[in-house]
């Protein structure tokens, strides 16, 4: 039997508009790609050369997202506990004050208690000793458990109807799926999109590096992707 072309324009508008957005030409924008990031240390760069050396300058061992690179320096971690926890990665640029970024498990390796925060934010954190190969370092503050964030471009918060610091949900799927709550948006021109969250995030929800998570549309369950018709009892 022969399909007109009306027919086929036909079935194929009513399979587009049953889909759910993004399933089809178009793009899911509550769809987040995921990085994982391990304890890590910034640093001034009077700091940098107390710990490696006299004028010392940072070597990229690899880009992160825009100006960012891990760099091949790293350095041991000593807390009131005395245990340390060696090899953690600089990352650079050097930045106006030093930052120790651990997750929940290092603390209690490293016996310290500090708060959660957004990177930068460090007034009143916690004290850490640094050790370099050159020299050791006392930090008064510093040391945080950096908040669940998305990184965005300025587009790319604009598509959602984000700005910079607004909090959102964010769903994962899966055998351990798991909501995580209060994650900041972060806005910036250098950005690209991506979720940062923590070791500990990572392995509690069961995803890692460039697993993909949903933000949770306002007024939504989370499990129905738009207005919720399952009251949250799938």
């Amino acid at each position: 039997m022969e399909v007109s072309q009306e027919l086929i324009s036909e079935i194929v508008k009513n399979v587009l508009a049953a889909s759910p957005a993004g399933s089809i030409g178009q793009p899911d924008l509550n769809a987040v790609p995921v990085g994982v990031s391990n304890r890590h240390i910034h640093l001034t760069q009077e700091d940098v050369e107390t710990l490696f050396g006299p004028g010392y300058r940072l070597t990229v061992a690899k880009p992160l997202m825009g100006d960012d690179f891990a760099a091949q320096e790293t350095v041991t971690i000593i807390g009131p506990s005395l245990k340390p926890i060696e090899r953690v990665r600089v990352l650079g640029p050097v930045r106006r004050h030093t930052q120790v970024e651990v997750s929940r498990t290092d603390t209690y390796v490293l016996g310290v208690k500090p708060p959660v925060r957004p990177s930068g934010d460090i007034a009143g954190s916690a004290p850490l000793t640094v050790v370099g190969p050159k020299g050791v370092l006392s930090i008064r503050e510093g040391c945080i458990i950096a908040n669940r964030h998305i990184h965005m471009t300025p587009d790319d918060a604009a598509a959602r109807g984000l700005k910079d610091g607004d909090l959102v949900d964010v769903v994962t799927d899966g055998e351990r799926r798991t909501r995580f709550y209060d994650v900041q948006i972060r806005v910036g021109d250098k950005f690209r999109l991506e979720m940062h969250i923590d070791t500990d995030d990572a392995n509690a929800a069961g995803i890692g590096q460039g697993a993909v998570v949903h933000i949770v549309p306002e007024g939504s369950c989370g499990r129905c992707g738009k207005d919720c018709k399952c009251g949250g009892k799938k």
